[in-house]
């Protein structure tokens, strides 16, 4: 094989290799810039119920549903349990999760208008990130999801650090309802995710 050939082939795999890490880069925003939780005419992605929270996946919206340890809680329609951060704020809205905070705490990123279903339409907003993807909103406080619930039902982001709580229909924090619990979330530091998110 001639250099110029070889040299060709490398620019090609190259290319090749370039395009598929661009490709999953944005599978990851887009996903979550698909991100948000559903839209009626520009659906927001999120995670199946098969898939890990992080996960870009079928079309969502915000749901209101009861949580018998948290009472009424807000989900995406594959039934991911969504959370707000104390660190963040509602008046004016601001996201102060980023980077490594934000790969545990994907954010739910919009394209259009989340679907609804007992969730006030009034309450419901977004808020630009720093990377330029519209995150979605409940009574100003920015949505996210949690890495660690692997399966639709779960809230092991309830009180992680002190400043993750699962966000009822009004966007206020949920709180226990004091009834017995499903299997206990892994403490922090099994878990992985240290105080403060």
């Amino acid at each position: 094989m001639s250099k110029f050939t070889g040299r060709r082939l490398l620019v090609a795999v190259g290319l090749s290799a370039a395009a598929l890490v661009l490709s999953a880069c944005d599978s990851d925003t887009g996903g979550y810039g698909s991100g948000s939780n559903a839209a009626t005419d520009a659906p927001v992605t999120a995670p199946s119920a098969a898939a890990p929270a992080g996960a870009a996946g079928a079309t969502a919206g915000l749901v209101a549903v009861t949580s018998p340890q948290l009472g009424q809680i807000v989900t995406d329609s594959a039934g991911r349990t969504l959370y707000r951060f104390d660190k963040d704020t509602s008046k004016p809205s601001a996201t102060n999760c980023t980077d490594a905070c934000a790969a545990k705490w994907p954010p739910v990123v919009v394209q259009g208008t989340p679907e609804l279903n007992g969730v006030g339409s009034a309450l419901v907003g977004s808020v630009a990130r720093p990377d330029g993807t519209m995150q979605v909103t409940l009574n100003g406080w920015p949505l996210y999801r949690f890495a660690g619930d692997t399966a639709a039902g779960q809230a092991n982001g309830q009180g992680v650090g002190g400043t993750w709580f699962a966000s009822t229909p009004e966007g206020k924090k949920a709180q226990s309802t004091g009834k017995a619990a499903a299997p206990a979330a892994p403490s922090q530091a099994q878990s992985g995710y240290p105080s403060g998110y």
